[in-house]
C-alpha cells in the first residue's frame, strides 16, 4: 500500500527563507554607504561588479588580496551578547593586512554563517562590518549569509572576510626597501583586537558571571572586562593609504596580529637585516601598552618573550622608514590621526625580531 510524502518545506528543516530576505533589506542602507564610484549595480546579484577603468593609468596595477576572520572573541561577544562591533574587527584584520604592501582596500565581501537566522540580530552584525569599511574607504560589495540548523547551535555564528586591493607596481613597498639603519615607528593598538582571544577567554573570562564581566575595575582604569575585551580593532588601512599617497617615504609596514610583534615585524624584514625593539626596563615599557593586555599577561602569567609573542602589545601596526625620513613620516602619520612612537631600529641580522 502506497502513502504520501510527509510534506516538508524548507523552513520546517530548520530554514526560514523569508528571515533571510528580511534580514538583507535590513542592511541595504548600511552597505549602500560603503559605495566607491567603481561599484557596479548593488545587493541582490549572483556576482559582484568592480569598474578598473579607474586604474589604468597605472603603470603596473596589481591586485591585492586578503582573507580572515575574526576567531574566538565571537564566542565573547555571544556570552555578553554584543554584536555591533565584531563586524569591524573583520574588516580590520583583512584590509590592515594588505596596506602594508601599499594596497589600497577597493572592495570587501562577508560570509557570515549563523545556526538560526534571525534579521535584527544579522544586521547588527553587517552594520559592523559596513561601519569598517567606511573606515577604510573600501566599498561592501556583497557577502552571504548561510543558516546551520543541526550544525550550529542557534545562536552561534561565524565570520569570514574577503578584501581586494590595488597597488601599482612600483609603488609597492616591502622588505625590499628595509635597510640597516632603518627607524621603526609603532602606531598603537586600541587594545587586544582580534588575536589572542583563546588565552584572554581562559585567563578572563572563565569562571565570572556576566554582571562580574560588566564590573568597573580599578586595574583597568575604570574600565570593565566587558569593555576592554569588546573595544574594536583599530582599523589602520584608510589613514595609511592617505599618507602614502600623500607622499609619506614609507619602507615597510608589519600589521601586529596573531604572533604579536616576534612573528609579524619579522615579515617586513630581508633576510640580512634584523628588528631591535625597545621594550624598555625596570620602569616600564617603552611606550603605552592598554590596561587590558598587561591585565592578561599578568593573568595568565606570561614571560615578556611569550607575551610579545602573543599579543600586541599596545602595536597595531609598525611603520619602517629612513631615519632622515623620521620626522616627515611622523607628520604624514599625524596627520592622519595617528600618534605614532619610535619602537626601535633595524641592524645588521638574518631577519628576525630581536628585544633590549
Amino acid at each position: 500500500m502506497e502513502t504520501q510524502p510527509r510534506h516538508i518545506t524548507y523552513a520546517d528543516a530548520g530554514v526560514d527563507v523569508d528571515e533571510g530576505a528580511r534580514a538583507v533589506d535590513a542592511i541595504k542602507a548600511a552597505v549602500k554607504e560603503t559605495n566607491r564610484p567603481e561599484v557596479i549595480g548593488g545587493l541582490g546579484g549572483f556576482g559582484s561588479c568592480f569598474s578598473m577603468k579607474g586604474f589604468k593609468d597605472m603603470e603596473d596595477p596589481v591586485l591585492v588580496s586578503g582573507t580572515d576572520g575574526v576567531g574566538t572573541k565571537l564566542a565573547i561577544a555571544q556570552l555578553l551578547d554584543r554584536h555591533e562591533t565584531v563586524g569591524e574587527d573583520l574588516v580590520a584584520m583583512c584590509v590592515d593586512d594588505v596596506v602594508p604592501i601599499g594596497a589600497e582596500p577597493l572592495f570587501f565581501l562577508d560570509y557570515v554563517a549563523i545556526g538560526k537566522l534571525r534579521a535584527e540580530h544579522v544586521a547588527k552584525i553587517v552594520k559592523g562590518i559596513a561601519n569598517g569599511c567606511k573606515k577604510s574607504g573600501c566599498a561592501l560589495v556583497g557577502g552571504e549569509m548561510a543558516e546551520h540548523p543541526g550544525v550550529m547551535n542557534p545562536d552561534d555564528y561565524d565570520l569570514a572576510g574577503f578584501v581586494v586591493g590595488v597597488v601599482d607596481r612600483p609603488k609597492m613597498i616591502g622588505p625590499h626597501l628595509v635597510h640597516e639603519g632603518d627607524v621603526i615607528l609603532g602606531l598603537p593598538s586600541s587594545g587586544i583586537h582580534s588575536n589572542g582571544y583563546s588565552l584572554v577567554r581562559k585567563v578572563a573570562i572563565e569562571g565570572k558571571t556576566v554582571e562580574e564581566l560588566e564590573t568597573p575595575l580599578p586595574e583597568l582604569g575604570g574600565e570593565s572586562l566587558a569593555d576592554a575585551v569588546m573595544r574594536p580593532t583599530t582599523i589602520y588601512a584608510g589613514g595609511l593609504v592617505a599618507a602614502l599617497k600623500a607622499g609619506a617615504p614609507i619602507h615597510a609596514m608589519a600589521h601586529i596580529t596573531g604572533g604579536g610583534i616576534t612573528e609579524n615585524l619579522n615579515r617586513a624584514l630581508p633576510a640580512d637585516v634584523d628588528a631591535v625593539v625597545d621594550r624598555g626596563g625596570a620602569d616600564g615599557p617603552a611606550w603605552d601598552v592598554p590596561p587590558i593586555i598587561d591585565y592578561c599577561v599578568k593573568a595568565a602569567g606570561l614571560t615578556p618573550d611569550e607575551a610579545y609573542k602573543t599579543f600586541n602589545m599596545g602595536v597595531g601596526m609598525s611603520i619602517i622608514c629612513d631615519p632622515n625620513d623620521v620626522d616627515e613620516v611622523c607628520e604624514d602619520l599625524v596627520a592622519q590621526g595617528f600618534a605614532p612612537f619610535v619602537m626601535g631600529e633595524c641592524v645588521k641580522g638574518e631577519g628576525k625580531v630581536t628585544y633590549r
